[in-house]
């Protein structure tokens, strides 16, 4: 528990989406029988007591077990067999499964079933202490969703946040706290376990659900007194948005001074290109207030759930993110930056389509790029100075990935250790990874040399991004070297069994393994003997005793005329003498040095006190080896952690090569092309393309139409016009997109591109129903679209896709005009409007000539796409976007499309004629609207 909180666990309350999770089962539901009195069973329901809210798994020799009400739940979920135990002459509840099979279940209780799980492990008492014999138990850790270590079902693809939301005040009711109310500020703490990201950051109450899309935890902890208040808008937001939420009580015993939490200030905590390197002497920035109670409320969380497994936490750094780019939860989901809608995963989304990173670190670093884009022209140009370095030499590009692929994970490695765990695959794995950033380093530099001494050196300041970022990497050989010279290599079948021990509870001692398979401990080894003087004696000694046993065997076999006799140990017989042919062993059942153990039909076994002898000598040499290789690896593991620092900051700019490598490739497969981004506010996107669905398009063998889009100060608003299936949502996306992929570094799907600075993408597209929150699909557009409306400024990018739809036609045109209007004249973004409302058109004056707005209207420019008649009543939609206004929707050629009966089409059809027929007044009506555009116009100014 936190320095100062009371040794009794704090129970904390779970969510998920907004449904308050009933606690684990109670051990007894019949007040009339008595628990039973057993040692085992006092501990379990004592744990039971301690934890309500968490499942029990207590370890009970190879076993996971659940006893008593809760074996039943544990049963149902697990779909594992539900029997019965006999305690204290009572028949009680009970199920369990084998401990290799721990992962697998856990799995399926954590993240399948959203349950705490407690985890009791078992210990060996300790005779020097004046403790009996056999075990004790206690729980060692809850793992929850949001506190997953190095768990193998922990995806290595995706940051594990655990994220803690506090608010800067907690009144006494939740209508003095709207989720609307700019004033009002938040507190954000969170850490991925796994790796040590720790953040804190302070935002205004309206953004929080923004905040919580870029983030995406695992996991989101808040305040216990939040619980009490159905209405309290922190609550609301994290539970509406689906994520898991923990209520935790906090006590005041646990809370310390606001003063003594510190934060580095860091202004792009995600690159490490452009940015000056941290130094020693940086001041550290006192946190918000409600920054601090966030990091209280995280950390007591993390202390009360990872228990013994608590890491060493250093201050949190502060997230500025004053240098990116804003995407509201509303675009994230809608542009399908990270999760595509279709199949809910990945497959589908932006990331899917442009991720070539060949290391899980860099793919994570990749993924909150683009949630996260830079604002900074210094930033986004040194960023793509590296993509087009390495997008013109091909063979050093590959020859860097071919390197990255043999990488491993230094950042989740790293923390491993910090949290005491850790294997010697770990161990093996960094000094890996260090000889993988030295080889990096050295490739850079020798192709650099080449160039100079083959002459094709003209500009040495194409090297210069990349000699920098090489500059910034720790030289951390010694560190390797020193791993290496300890370690021994090892077989790939002894590495198998080394990753299948390091998932094994940390309970389950070496030795115990070693015993149950190997009596004498013989193994392979970790350590060198050349590691210290100790090691270095014990191997001498082991080696003299294996050769007594060697010789020991030989002279039993000429002594009593045995050849098959060997020397052997195993758990059920110990040390003893073994005969594989009964011919062999009649001499010895005559001697008395020898008792007969055992007799099958064709082998004896025997003990023989001379062995037994040198066994033990054996055996405990063995342990003591197995002992001074615990310390030797305690003392390497201690080496790494005094290193973490300089191996995280290497990971980081080792993850940042990875990503700009990815971007040179995938701008070589699919023929991206670097933009140019200024300060200024045009956007002149030249053959633009929608990468995802270019490269849907592509596996059905067709190809994709691009457009070109351009918005200067005399044409920041188009309105867009045209069929139904005809492109107009793909091109708004696609716009929005291509400033996205610009300001991660990357470079663009278009033959050219100059890109001014945007502050914030919005996006009103692709609006459903939310039945969970009582809202029809109206309600969320409004929604979407007040929302953009109040936030939107002049360097901002908006993409608004048939606002006003949901309604009468006479209200939605009405909605529709007053946003243009107002994306116009208040917001003065860059926007484009997808309407089938053609009056609106003539409401913004329209000039055929032209193709622009009139008098107020002015900087509004008008396209459209179209259908293209073929025979026989065919026809294809062309989505090339051309000047204009396409007044026909062909909303019947669609509902043909879809396989609509012909009669309900000839209905239609006539009905479509008629209603053309009544609006023969077009032209007149068109000058009436244009006139009321102008007067609304007028009468807002």
């Amino acid at each position: 528990m936190a320095a100062g909180a009371s040794d009794e666990p704090s129970v904390p309350t779970t969510k998920t989406r907004g449904r308050k999770r009933k606690s684990a089962a109670q051990p007894a539901s019949d007040a009339d029988i008595a628990p039973p009195s057993t040692p085992l069973a006092n501990e379990i329901l004592d744990n039971l007591a301690r934890y309500p809210h968490c499942i029990l798994l207590t370890r009970v020799g190879q076993f996971y077990e659940s006893y008593f009400d809760q074996a039943a739940e544990v049963s149902r979920l697990l779909n594992i067999k539900l029997t019965k135990k006999t305690w204290g002459g009572q028949r009680i509840l009970m199920c369990g499964f084998p401990l290799m099979h721990l992962n697998k279940y856990l799995k399926m209780l954590v993240q399948d079933h959203s349950r705490f799980v407690a985890m009791c492990e078992e210990f060996p008492r300790n005779p020097s202490l004046g403790a009996k014999g056999g075990f004790e138990r206690r729980v060692v850790r809850i793992v929850t969703p949001g506190t997953l270590i190095d768990e193998p079902f922990l995806n290595p693809y995706e940051n594990n946040y655990l994220l803690s939301v506090v608010p800067a005040c907690l009144p006494q009711s939740s209508t003095a706290l709207s989720e609307s109310s700019a004033s009002v500020q938040v507190g954000l703490a969170w850490i991925d376990v796994s790796t040590g990201e720790f953040y804190t950051r302070s935002i205004p109450l309206a953004g929080l659900r923004d905040e919580l899309v870029r983030i995406s935890p695992k996991e989101v902890v808040l305040d216990q007194r939040s619980s009490e208040d159905g209405l309290n808008p922190v609550a609301k937001a994290v539970t509406e948005e689906g994520y898991f939420t923990s209520y935790f009580a906090l006590s005041d015993a646990a809370r310390t001074p606001s003063s003594g939490f510190v934060a580095a200030e860091q202004a792009s905590p995600d690159d490490l290109i452009s940015d000056p390197p941290l130094t020693e002497g940086l001041l550290p920035v006192p946190l918000a207030e409600e920054e601090t109670r966030a990091v209280e409320l995280l950390t007591a969380f993390m202390h009360a759930n990872l228990m013994e497994h608590m890491p060493s936490l250093a201050s949190p750094t502060r997230e500025v993110t004053s240098g990116r780019m804003q995407i509201d939860s509303h675009t994230v989901r809608a542009l399908e930056i990270r999760e595509g809608m279709r199949e809910g995963g990945s497959t589908g989304s932006l990331l899917s389509v442009i991720k070539r990173t060949v290391t899980t670190s860099g793919t994570r670093l990749l993924s909150r790029w683009l949630c996260s884009p830079s604002t900074s022209v210094t930033e986004i140009n040194t960023r793509q100075s590296l993509v087009a370095f390495f997008h013109a030499k091909p063979f050093l590009r590959q020859d860097l990935l071919q390197l990255l692929r043999d990488a491993e994970d230094a950042t989740r490695i790293v923390q491993k250790f910090l949290l005491g765990r850790g294997s010697f695959f770990d161990l093996s794995a960094i000094c890996t990874t260090i000889d993988i950033w030295s080889s990096i380093k050295a490739k850079i530099l020798e192709e650099r040399e080449i160039e100079r001494q083959e002459g094709r050196l003209i500009d040495e300041s194409q090297w210069a991004s990349i000699i920098a970022l090489m500059d910034r990497l720790s030289d951390l050989s010694g560190l390797g070297s020193k791993i290496r010279m300890a370690l021994v290599q090892r077989t790939p079948a002894a590495i198998e069994d080394e990753e299948i021990a390091e998932h094994l509870p940390s309970s389950l001692s070496p030795m115990q393994t070693r015993d149950f398979r190997n009596p004498l401990g013989l193994l392979e080894w970790t350590i060198r003997p050349e590691f210290s003087s100790q090691l270095k004696t014990l191997h001498s000694t082991l080696q003299s005793l294996l050769d007594e046993k060697d010789k020991l065997e030989r002279r039993l076999q000429t002594l009593f005329d045995a050849p098959t006799l060997t020397l052997r140990a195993s758990p059920g017989q110990g040390m003893h003498v073994h005969v594989a042919r009964k011919s062999h062993a009649s001499q010895l059942k005559s001697s008395k040095d020898f008792v007969a153990l055992s007799e099958s039909g064709t082998t004896c076994t025997f003990f023989n006190r001379e062995w037994s002898q040198l066994a033990a000598q054996i055996c405990e040499t063995t342990m003591a080896i197995s002992t001074a290789e615990k310390e030797a690896f305690e003392l390497l593991r201690n080496e790494v952690t005094a290193h973490s620092h300089f191996l995280r900051r290497n990971a980081r700019i080792i993850d940042e090569l990875d990503v700009t490598l990815a971007f040179a490739n995938l701008a070589v497969e699919m023929r991206f092309v670097r933009p140019v981004v200024t300060e200024g506010t045009t956007y002149h996107v030249v053959n633009g393309r929608h990468p995802t669905v270019e490269l849907g398009l592509l596996t059905s063998g067709r190809g994709f139409t691009p457009n070109t889009v351009t918005f200067t100060p005399d044409s920041r608003l188009h309105i867009i016009t045209g069929p139904n299936m005809a492109g107009k949502s793909t091109l708004l996306r696609q716009t929005a997109l291509i400033a996205i992929l610009a300001q991660t570094g990357s470079f663009v799907p278009a033959d050219y591109a100059e890109i001014g600075i945007v502050d914030r993408v919005f996006s009103r597209v692709g609006a459903k129903d939310d039945l969970f929150r009582d809202r029809s699909t109206f309600m969320v557009e409004m929604l979407e679209a007040s929302d953009i409306l109040r936030r939107a400024t002049p360097n901002s990018l908006v993409i608004m896709d048939e606002v006003g739809r949901g309604t009468t036609v006479e209200d939605g045109l009405a909605i529709a005009f007053a946003a243009v209007h107002h994306l116009l004249t208040v917001n003065g973004c860059r926007a484009m409007f997808a309407t089938h409302f053609h009056e609106l058109t003539d409401m913004l004056g329209y000039d055929p000539v032209t193709h622009q707005g009139q008098g107020p209207f002015s900087q509004i420019a008008f396209y459209c796409t179209d259908v293209d008649e073929v025979e026989d009543g065919y026809f294809t939609y062309s989505h090339l976007l051309s000047p204009g206004v396409n007044r026909n929707s062909h909303g019947l050629k669609v509902a043909q499309l879809a396989g609509m009966p012909e009669s309900a089409i000839n209905v239609a059809r006539s009905a479509l004629t008629w209603l053309r027929a009544r609006s023969a007044e077009r032209a007149t009506r068109g000058d009436q609207l244009n006139a009321l555009g102008q007067a609304l116009a007028a009468d807002s100014t």
